[in-house]
């Protein structure tokens, strides 16, 4: 067996532990034994109902039932770069459910009636496809903002092409210079070429 798995388990169950999670649940029976074995876990609840459109900032996972009644709301909490992770809990399964679930894009869904089984690895996953997930748009985002850098370094060796009649090379080691005497990036000198060329109406841009 890997003994690289229990220790790695170990750490998911050391950060459930210091994580804070939001419990968006009637207060029934199923809300009841959430509450408990989240507090037997050691995590750090906060019980809220009806849903809410605004969390604490430091909200690391919700539970989050979703039902009927509630569905026309808007939960801009669950979208964008610092959404925490989310466990749909449903009762009834059918179509709008489902798109409920997928709109919300949970990372993990638990059937009621809860058991007395099953939380914990629950709030695991979930939390490691989040984990995974945000990392995976970490690195897109480095990826568009390099190409981006990339392209903005090619604007401007055309524009010095064109303005002093340089060679592609000899375009590129001016940038460089310039980067080196001003500390900063290529690609933040080739910016500012490109937005001194725009604002003086220069020529040498692609089209």
């Amino acid at each position: 067996m890997n003994q690289q798995q229990p220790r790695a388990t170990s750490q998911h169950l050391k950060e459930l532990r210091q994580l804070h999670i939001i419990l968006m649940h009637p207060e029934d029976a199923d809300g009841l034994l959430l509450a408990q074995q989240l507090q037997r876990i050691g995590c750090q609840v906060r019980s809220v109902w009806p849903p809410v459109q605004q969390l604490p900032d430091d909200a690391d996972i919700v539970l989050l039932a979703v039902r009927p009644d509630f569905l026309h709301l808007r939960m801009p909490w669950a979208s964008g770069e610092q959404a925490p992770a989310l466990v749909a809990v449903v009762n009834y399964e059918n179509p709008t459910i489902v798109s409920a679930v997928l709109e919300l894009k949970a990372q993990a869904v638990l059937p009621s009636p809860i058991r007395s089984f099953g939380l914990l690895s629950t709030l695991v996953v979930a939390r490691q496809i989040h984990k995974e997930h945000r990392q995976m748009q970490q690195h897109v985002h480095k990826l568009q903002n390099k190409l981006l850098g990339q392209r903005r370094v090619t604007d401007a060796k055309a524009i010095l092409i064109a303005t002093h009649q340089v060679s592609e090379d000899r375009a590129y080691e001016m940038l460089r210079e310039q980067a080196m005497k001003k500390r900063v990036s290529v690609e933040d000198i080739a910016q500012a070429i490109i937005g001194a060329s725009e604002l003086l109406g220069m020529k040498g841009k692609p089209e």
